[in-house]
């Protein structure tokens, strides 16, 4: 079982870790068959994948394959016996998870791995009802599933070695960042690092040395914004100056020996219980857990685009799973669509980032969108990863905008793209934007492109399937009127 050859997944609860295995494999193009128990299992999946498309169309607009299909399974067999891989994401009781694995050991084909959400569970436990022990691994997520790539993979005494690897291979494939925890812990890796500063803030709030509030700011204005991008050891490396990590030691091991924290968690009484919920109440003020939900995901989106533009840490994670998404996307059908009119090729709804002290759409966001519905023509004819990587591509060399209405957070755009000239190394491409609810024209953008060469860094002419296809556009729409405004500025002559 490769991981491209997985179209169904087989995924046995449904609760905030459940739901975002269901969008992030949804959005990959994975059929998902789910079962729990709760009523409203329907509304709190759909919801979730809501969420997750729109942060994905930020991430990689237009780049998604076609969404995968949901199903609500009737019981855990159900939801399993056609699965190709399968997420258990049940609450953390050693007891029910080992009865259900065994449950879902029964119902699957013996060559189905069987992944476990387990935030700190043994897998040798977990794996001990199974007839099939050696096809079941820990896949631990972190939440929310369907944004942070990082997922913990832990075997049992009896997991293969071609388990953990093809586990690895999926959870890749899907746009995360497996890390392989070498030996059997409770806890595995992250979550113990998790607990340390849990129970050392909890002191914190129980001797009254700060509130919640203060305690998460220490974290997001200070170490949080360093840990999005380095770790730990790396930060305290460069920390001890030229002279590395063994001068850091020297300088600040000493401080190991200081009550600088306490490790064993407070009791939890009835009033640290009382104070925390209180703390966190005020903190939050009247935002809802989805708006809450909707900052942790947009402040997390620009994390990982900016990282991205770094090629770093999770960001370089995000480019590759982008790159990948290109090879696969399927060749374009230029029967899909009429080309001998405007090309409807790219859409997106003004997010409440891009508007600006008046209320309306920034400027910039414009040339962010108009860029992304060049991308969109360049994937329509056939410019994909190969050809990025061996020919080269068209670059945006010149653009003229004109602002003709506004536009408000939550308003869909439609861009639709016509092809006033083209020759062997040149493109004149005019973007007309529209407003979604009315089709009024709000912007258009008049574009020269130019073919770069891959070899030579310089101007030369397309090649193989993009080339023809290009050509054929322009052939295609050259009886078509000239947009009001277009050819004034840029001409191929």
């Amino acid at each position: 079982m490769a991981a491209h050859s997985i179209a169904r997944a087989g995924l046995v609860g449904g609760g905030v870790i459940g739901a975002g295995w269901a969008a992030r494999m949804l959005l990959n193009g994975i059929d998902v068959a789910i079962f729990d128990p709760d009523p409203e299992i329907e509304r709190k999946v759909t919801t979730v994948l809501a969420a997750a498309r729109r942060a994905w169309d930020k991430l990689v607009p237009g780049a998604l394959p076609a969404q995968g299909h949901l199903r609500l399974a009737s019981s855990v067999e159900d939801a399993v016996a056609d699965a190709d891989f399968v997420q258990e994401s049940l609450p953390e009781r050693e007891d029910l998870k080992i009865a259900i694995l065994a449950r879902i050991d029964a119902a699957t084909r013996p060559d189905v791995v069987i992944g476990s959400s387990t935030s700190g569970l043994l897998p040798t436990r977990l794996q001990s009802g199974m007839a099939h022990p050696e096809r079941m691994v820990v896949g631990h997520p972190f939440n929310p599933v369907y944004l942070l790539p990082l997922v913990e993979i832990c075997g049992g005494a009896q997991t293969s070695t071609q388990t953990r690897d093809r586990a690895a291979a999926f959870y890749s494939a899907i746009g995360m960042h497996p890390l392989h925890v070498r030996k059997e812990i409770d806890g595995f890796i992250a979550d113990r690092l998790l607990e340390a500063l849990w129970r050392e803030a909890l002191w914190l709030v129980n001797d009254g040395v700060a509130t919640t509030e203060e305690i998460d700011d220490a974290i997001r204005f200070g170490a949080g914004l360093r840990w999005s991008f380095m770790g730990t050891f790396l930060i305290y490396r460069m920390a001890g100056g030229e002279a590395g990590m063994r001068h850091f030691l020297a300088q600040f091991g000493p401080a190991l020996k200081l009550p600088w924290t306490k490790l064993e968690a407070p009791e939890l009484t009835q009033e640290l219980i009382d104070a925390v919920a209180a703390q966190s109440d005020d903190q939050a003020g009247d935002m809802t857990i989805r708006a809450l939900e909707r900052q942790r995901d947009d402040c997390l989106i620009a994390v990982l685009s900016g990282l991205r533009g770094q090629d770093y840490g999770a960001g370089q994670t995000l480019a590759s799973y982008a790159r990948r998404l290109m090879e696969q996307a399927p060749a374009p059908l230029a029967s899909s669509i009429d080309e001998r009119r405007p090309l409807a090729l790219h859409a997106t709804d003004v997010a409440a980032e891009w508007i600006d002290y008046n209320g309306h759409m920034t400027e910039h966001r414009y040339l962010q969108v108009f860029g992304d519905t060049t991308d969109a023509l360049l994937r329509h004819i056939g410019v994909d990863a190969a050809y990025l990587a061996q020919a080269g591509s068209w670059f945006t060399v010149e653009t003229h905008i004109r602002h003709l209405g506004e536009t408000h957070a939550g308003d869909r755009l439609v861009a639709a793209t016509q092809i006033l000239g083209a020759d062997a190394k040149r493109a004149h491409v005019f973007h007309s934007l529209f407003r979604g609810s009315d089709g009024q024209l709000v912007a258009t953008a008049e574009q020269m492109l130019l073919h770069v060469s891959k070899d030579t860094g310089r101007a030369g002419p397309a090649t193989g399937v993009p080339a023809a296809r290009m050509a054929e556009l322009a052939t295609a729409q050259a009886d078509l009127p000239v947009p009001d405004g277009a050819g004034r500025r840029i001409s191929l002559g």
